[in-house]
């Protein structure tokens, strides 16, 4: 069984096949146009960066290119033990195996918090927040990148793989605890045919993945995302 940290909700892409979500990570963003969105609120270069979900740690040798400390936490123990074997090579790079809600960091210890693709969907994540406001220092920011639900196919695809999803109960949970937002236009690209639909069959109910790329001609498709940030 694997070690999953308590209280974690269970992710049902990277979770269960990290080898194709690592497919993803490649295809998602190639343009880069999430970091430079953060970058221009809250540059990390220099700074102590935390990655919140990290998983295999895919991101954080590129956030580490430039950070003076990057800290990963993965609530799925196999997980956060590939970023660390990931990362080995890199002293400036730690990995925990831990919740967002029970982050295992000293008060104010943090320059710039991410949360990518992790399901910080709203409601229910007052924990997280809580700690965010912990460990994030004066001056410091904090984002989480998500999925728009309400913009195209695959918004349109992800509503019917989780129709419990309320966009609208999302965006007021995220005004009630003074977050601001901009949409972000990302696009996936992919090297080969067989990595689009095997990524596609990880995001959505099969009924719906199959419908998806029947309806995705190609090598690539629209990611819309959210962009939401806090200063401390």
């Amino acid at each position: 069984m694997p070690r999953i940290a308590k209280g974690a909700i269970p992710s049902p892409n990277i979770w269960n096949t990290p080898q194709i979500y690592e497919l993803e990570n490649r295809a998602a963003d190639p343009d880069g146009a999430a970091d430079a969105a953060m970058r221009a609120l809250r540059p990390w270069a220099g700074a102590t960066v935390l990655d919140i979900g990290c998983g295999t740690g895919y991101h954080l040798p590129i956030l580490a290119a430039e950070a003076a400390r990057v800290i990963g936490v993965e609530p799925h123990g196999d997980l956060a033990a590939l970023a660390r074997r990931r990362c080995s090579g890199l002293p400036n790079v730690t990995v925990h195996a831990a919740a967002a809600q029970d982050l295992p960091l000293p008060d104010a210890g943090v320059d710039v918090a991410m949360a990518r693709w992790a399901y910080f969907f709203g409601p229910g994540c007052e924990p997280g927040l809580r700690e965010l406001s912990r460990v994030v220092r004066r001056g410091g920011a904090a984002f989480v990148v998500d999925l728009d639900a309400t913009r195209g196919p695959f918004g349109r695809w992800f509503s019917r793989t989780v129709p419990t999803y309320s966009a609208r109960e999302v965006e007021a949970f995220w005004d009630r605890h003074g977050w601001q937002r901009r949409p972000l236009d990302l696009r996936m690209v992919f090297q080969r045919r067989a990595d689009l639909e095997a990524v596609l069959r990880i995001e959505f109910a099969p009924e719906v993945a199959e419908q998806a790329i029947a309806e995705t001609p190609g090598l690539e498709l629209a990611y819309p995302n959210v962009l939401r940030w806090r200063f401390f």
